[in-house]
């Protein structure tokens, strides 16, 4: 059965991409920290400006409103560069890899319904797999493992084109390849 490599790996990769949610929970504790950093320190310059620049009574000079200033852009920095990791996983090799991991499970499946020739069913299947290596294995690459071959190699875009191609493919095969039964007539 042709379709069976699809249906293998589907499952394999999508046990991979779907591990990928307990590495973004961990990540969430430095998110935590974060957002108090920055909900203290944007806090107290709301506060200020609330009462026009003065603490405890005091009018602040220029060198004190600009260190609040300060701590208020850092904590809303930091708290941006300890979402990013999260949102680059949880946007990318972890929702890409899910889905293509679950398309290569049903394409697998259509194959195997599918009267046409061999070749043509050895082309769907590995223009799925092909894609899904070059697209979200890419991204898996890229994001977790920090690996900037994996994101050249994303770039060039071979990914998603190799699935929209296995996409157009296998509906052509569908129209011709999916025969009617007596009960269907």
């Amino acid at each position: 059965m042709i379709g069976k490599k699809n249906i293998v790996f589907g499952f394999l990769y999508l046990v991979l991409t779907a591990a990928l949610g307990p590495v973004m929970v961990d990540m969430y504790e430095d998110f935590g920290a974060a957002v108090g950093e920055k909900q203290k320190s944007v806090g107290r310059l709301q506060a200020l400006q609330e009462n026009e620049f003065e603490e405890d009574l005091e009018s602040l000079n220029a060198e004190q409103i600009a260190k609040a200033n300060t701590a208020g852009i850092l904590g809303l920095n930091r708290l941006i560069n300890a979402e990013m990791p999260i949102d680059s996983i949880k946007g990318g090799a972890h929702a890409h890899g899910n889905l293509e991991a679950l398309l290569n499970i049903v394409v697998g499946l259509v194959i195997a319904l599918l009267s046409v020739a061999v070749w043509l069913k050895q082309l769907i299947s590995w223009l799925f797999i092909v894609g899904t290596i070059m697209h979200s294995g890419m991204l898996y690459l890229s994001v977790v493992f920090e690996l900037s071959w994996a994101g050249a190699l994303l770039q060039t875009g071979i990914g998603p084109v190799c699935i929209l191609l296995g996409l157009l493919v296998a509906g052509v095969a569908a129209c011709t390849g999916i025969k009617e039964t007596d009960s269907q007539q």
